[in-house]
Parts: C-alpha cells; sequence; structure tokens
C-alpha cells in the first residue's frame, strides 16, 4: 500500500489487534485495514495458483479435431488380454511377463487401414489390480472386455464390467480362445446378459467378435468393431492448446532418472515443454513412443514415454503444460504443503481414534512393512492387497513405499520399527544389504504378487491370539470323604468316564450345576501317586485350596487346547 509500517501497526492497535511487523494477519482484518486507508482491495486464496490450470484447457468445439480413440483391455486373470494385444501389435509381451501375469499397465498405439488410429491400455487382469483396472477404465473411450470362450465369466470379468459401467464407457466384446476344444461362445452371450451387457445378435447394443488372438482369426473383425464404436462416439480433441493428460505408469530408471508413461487427452506436447504431474514438475528433456523410438511431439490419444521430472508422480494424477518455471514450482509447492496439511489433519484424527480403538480392541496389533516396487502401479496393488488382510486383532502398517531399490533409509526405517522389507522386482543397494544383514533386518524378494499376499497373510497368523478349546477328557463320581490331618479332605472317587489326569483341570459338578473350578492337587490310587486314573478305577482325588466336596458329587476333568488361529 506504500504506507508506513508504522501507520498500520496503529490502525491495528485502533482494532485492537496487537500485531508486530511481521506478524500474520487474518484476511477480513486485513481488509477493514486496506478500507480504511482508502485503497482497493481484491481477495486472493493460495488455490488461486490452479486457476491458470483450468483457463489453459481450450475446449471450443470448432478448434476439437477428430482424435484416435483410446481403448482400456479388460478381463479376467489368463483369458488372453496381453496375447490379444500381441496380435494386434505383432509383438509378443507375454514372455517378458513374471509369471505370464501382466503386471504393469501398458500404453500402445497401432495403426489400422494405412491412416486410422488406435490407442491401446493393457490393464492387468489380477484382481489385486483392481485400482491400476479403475485408473484404465478412467482415460478410456472404448473398453474391450475379453471373455475365454471354454472358461466363461469370472470374478474378474464382472469386476471389469462394473469399472466399465462406472466410467459409462462403451464395451466391446471379444470372445477369445474360440480354436480350443470346449470354447462355447454362445455360453458366454447367454451369461453376459446376467450382467447387463447385450451383443447385437441378443437383440442390444454391444458389438461382439469372436476371435482366437493365437490362431490369429477374426482379429480383423474385432478392429472394426472398435473402430465403428469409435465412429459412433466422435471423438474430438483441439490438438492446438496446451497438452494437458494422464500419468499412467511412472518409475525410476538406472541412467535416465524419472520416467513417466503419459497420455495426451488434449492439446500437443513438445519437446522442452514445462509440465506438472501431481505433486512433480520438469522439463520434457525426451520423448519415446512404446518401441523406444524418439519423438519430437505427441498429439491428442498418443502414448509417451517423458524424461526430465524432478521425481515418480503417482499413477493417476493429471499433467499440464505451464508458462515458467516459476508457476510450476508454485503449483507443486501449493500442492505438497496442501497434502502435508491433510496428512497433519488426518493422523491428528487419527491418533486419537486409534487411542479410543485401543482401549475398545485392548490394543491392536501392527504388522510394520516397508514396500520398495518397480513402478508405482504395482505398489498400489500390493497396498490394496495388504490392506484387505488387516482384521480388528491384527493389522498391516504400511510405514513408507516408494519406487526404486531398497536404500540405507529403508534399512533404518525397518530397524527404527522392527518391520520387513518387501521389494517387488527391484533388488537392495549393496551398503543397504549389509547394513541389514548387521541389524537383522529381514528382506524378502517377489516378481508375483500373490507371494506377497501368502507370506504376509502368515505373519498375521502368527500375530494372532491362539484359540483356546476345552477338550473334556473324564469324569469321576464321588463315594467318600475322608478328612486327612494336613492335607484336608479328599474326595474316594470311581472313574465313571474317560480318564483322570494329574495336572488337569477340573469342576466340582453338584446336581449337574458348577460349584467350583479349579486344578487338581492330588491324584493317588490306594497310597501311590499316579499320573492316570483310567475308566473303571477307583482313585483318591483333591481339590487345590477347596474343600467344600461331598458324597453324591461329579468331578468332570478337562484340558485346554491352543489351535493356532488362522484369518
Amino acid at each position: 500500500m506504500a504506507e508506513k509500517s508504522a501507520e498500520v501497526i496503529k490502525k491495528l492497535m485502533s482494532l485492537g489487534v496487537m500485531a508486530t511487523i511481521n506478524q500474520a494477519i487474518d484476511a477480513d482484518t486485513a481488509q477493514i485495514i486496506v478500507e480504511e486507508m482508502g485503497h482497493k482491495w481484491k481477495r486472493v486464496a493460495d488455490s488461486d495458483v490452479e486457476d491458470i490450470l483450468k483457463n489453459s484447457d481450450d475446449s471450443s468445439p470448432e478448434k476439437q479435431l477428430p482424435r484416435a480413440p483410446v481403448v482400456t483391455v479388460m478381463g479376467h486373470v489368463d483369458h488372453g488380454k496381453t496375447s490379444l494385444l500381441d496380435a494386434l501389435r505383432e509383438t509378443n509381451v507375454v514372455a517378458k511377463e513374471a509369471g505370464g501375469i501382466t503386471q504393469h499397465i501398458g500404453a500402445y498405439q497401432i495403426e489400422v487401414d494405412g491412416n486410422k488410429k488406435i490407442t491401446f491400455i493393457d490393464t492387468p487382469g489380477h484382481e489385486a489390480f483392481s485400482e491400476m483396472r479403475a485408473r484404465g477404465a478412467k482415460v478410456t473411450d472404448i473398453v474391450v472386455l475379453v471373455v475365454a470362450a471354454n472358461d466363461g465369466i469370472m470374478p474378474q470379468t464382472i469386476e471389469a464390467i462394473r469399472h466399465a459401467q462406472a466410467a459409462e464407457v462403451p464395451i466391446v466384446v471379444a470372445i477369445n480362445k474360440i480354436d480350443l476344444p470346449g470354447a462355447d461362445p454362445m455360453k458366454v452371450k447367454t451369461e453376459l446378459l446376467q450382467h447387463g451387457i447385450a451383443v447385437e445378435e441378443m437383440g442390444g447394443e454391444c458389438l461382439c467378435a469372436e476371435v482366437s488372438a493365437k490362431k490369429r482369426i477374426n482379429i480383423e473383425k474385432l478392429l472394426e468393431a472398435i473402430l465403428l464404436q469409435a465412429e459412433i462416439l466422435d471423438l474430438r480433441a483441439n490438438p492446438n492448446c496446451k497438452a494437458t493428460g494422464t500419468v499412467i505408469e511412472a518409475k525410476m530408471e538406472k541412467g535416465r532418472g524419472s520416467v513417466a508413461t503419459l497420455l495426451v487427452q488434449q492439446g500437443t506436447l513438445q519437446i522442452g515443454d514445462i509440465i506438472i504431474a501431481g505433486k512433480e514438475w520438469g522439463h520434457v528433456r525426451a520423448m519415446f513412443n512404446e518401441h523406444g523410438q524418439k519423438i519430437q511431439s505427441a498429439t491428442p490419444a498418443t502414448p509417451v514415454e517423458v524424461l526430465g521430472l524432478q521425481g515418480t508422480p503417482a499413477a493417476g494424477d493429471n499433467f499440464n503444460v505451464v508458462e515458467s518455471e516459476s508457476q510450476a514450482k508454485e503449483i507443486t509447492n501449493y500442492r505438497i504443503q496442501k497434502e502435508r496439511d491433510a496428512k497433519l489433519v488426518k493422523s491428528a484424527k487419527s491418533a486419537m481414534e486409534q487411542m479410543l480403538d485401543k482401549i475398545k480392541s485392548g490394543e491392536i496389533k501392527h504388522l510394520p512393512i516397508v514396500i520398495k516396487a518397480d513402478v508405482q502401479g504395482s505398489i498400489e496393488a500390493i497396498e490394496g492387497t495388504l490392506n484387505k488382510l488387516s482384521t480388528d486383532e491384527v493389522s498391516v502398517q504400511i510405514l513408507h513405499s516408494a519406487v526404486g531399490p531398497i536404500s540405507e533409509s529403508d534399512v533404518t526405517l525397518a530397524k527404527a520399527s522392527h518391520a520387513f522389507i518387501i521389494g517387488f522386482n527391484v533388488r537392495a543397494i549393496p551398503q543397504a544389504r549389509d547394513m541389514a544383514r548387521r541389524d537383522g533386518i529381514d528382506i524378502r524378494y517377489y516378481s508375483i504378487i500373490y507371494d506377497v499376499a501368502d507370506d504376509v497373510k502368515k505373519g498375521l497368523e502368527g500375530m494372532l491370539s491362539p484359540e483356546l478349546k476345552e477338550k473334556i477328557i473324564g469324569y469321576a463320581e464321588i463315594r467318600n470323604v475322608f478328612n486327612i490331618t494336613g492335607v484336608g479332605k479328599v474326595a474316594g472317587c470311581m472313574v465313571t468316564e474317560g480318564l483322570v489326569k494329574r495336572g488337569a483341570k477340573v469342576r466340582l459338578l453338584r446336581d449337574n450345576v458348577v460349584i467350583h473350578d479349579g486344578n487338581l492337587g492330588q491324584l493317588k490310587r490306594f497310597k501311590d501317586d499316579v499320573k492316570e486314573v483310567k475308566d473303571g478305577y477307583e482313585c483318591g482325588m483333591s481339590f487345590e485350596n477347596y474343600n467344600d466336596i461331598q458324597v453324591g458329587d461329579f468331578i468332570e476333568c478337562y484340558e485346554i487346547e491352543t489351535i493356532a488361529a488362522k484369518l
């Protein structure tokens, strides 16, 4: 305002606000001061830094041009999604996958009929990747639902249908493996009706193609169906504005730094652009297509690998191109601060809630874990799977999860929290290995997600309190009661059922009502101490610290078995 600070402080004092020159005051007070001193004011918020991103998206209809459809391939594990993509791309991805399971989202663009392009996103089929598949459905225009003709509708097929329906995306059904014996495409089509999908043959709207990925049967028919569906949708985007889109995958690579797979949705991404993706920013240093060839620019619906980001963004984050570095830093700093504030609120709240929960449940047990993986998508999948294993009594506590090799700081964290480390398709650096060996930290390496879940489940089961089960081993009837000096009352008994053991627990029953529950003191036959007395024999028994026994009472003898608990 170009006013002297002393004047401003005087004004504040007159309002009853005692503030020094370095102090922050609330916006309402500041507004009153500005008005009092005869200036004009304009209120701004921290979140205004993100307004630039909203204004940059120019989506007026006349500037929109046709674009390639983005197709997500979904379906149950082992129904041939990747093989089908191979048939479309004439390449082989299956051989490179661990255990034959797709564990990452891949994005590829293929060209059909000369110049028509289709972008494919391959989502993993295993149920742990539910969140990754949900992400696949968010950026997609068409879902290709792959169902094996010999297997029919499976749990993940239903899940894929739900994702597609929730995202309101049209579905093209590809009935695969029609060359196999036992293949019944008609059965698949009828089963689909139960889940709200009616193919054209059945009078519905869903396009359907019966294919065989291995034998390359009817692949053109499937492509025709996809292009026909894309034509109906009339997909358009403006290639002449600043690029925006979604991060499909992000990972750290040795010698290349942070590598992000981006799908451009509007505008054209050029080399040299400054981009922000979630809480990370950077210059586009290089761009590669799915074959690893360098490209200069990426138009809408093109998937590209980008180098140059400062860190790895989370898969599913939006990315935007901004004018300058200062703008990028401002926006990312605001987002980091926002997340930090949200975490503080969450941790403050959960600390209180945890305390109440602990009082209720009598202390919950945690299994602390540190997760390191090769890509962000795998981390999400592992976290999702492990969190599902938690119960009211035991829970998985993920202390830290990140992309990259296992470092010394991970080992330090694990040591401090008595955690174990999961390395998914990554290894520990030598220094971390030595440190783990020295400190006795357990590092486990995996390449298939089922194994992670199984091992953690075993760990949690070990923490559960064992179940205690009572096993009745015998009954005895009291025929006589003797008073012995220095010992107290001793019951002369006949074992009527099973056996009576020394060291077992006993109950005294009078008219079938339990009147005492305790331990057996002595067990004798004649004058000798014995270990056990079987059915039909007589014996003498005394109770520990209990003397009220009468003729005609029954003694029930039982043992407590401990059974290891299962989740």
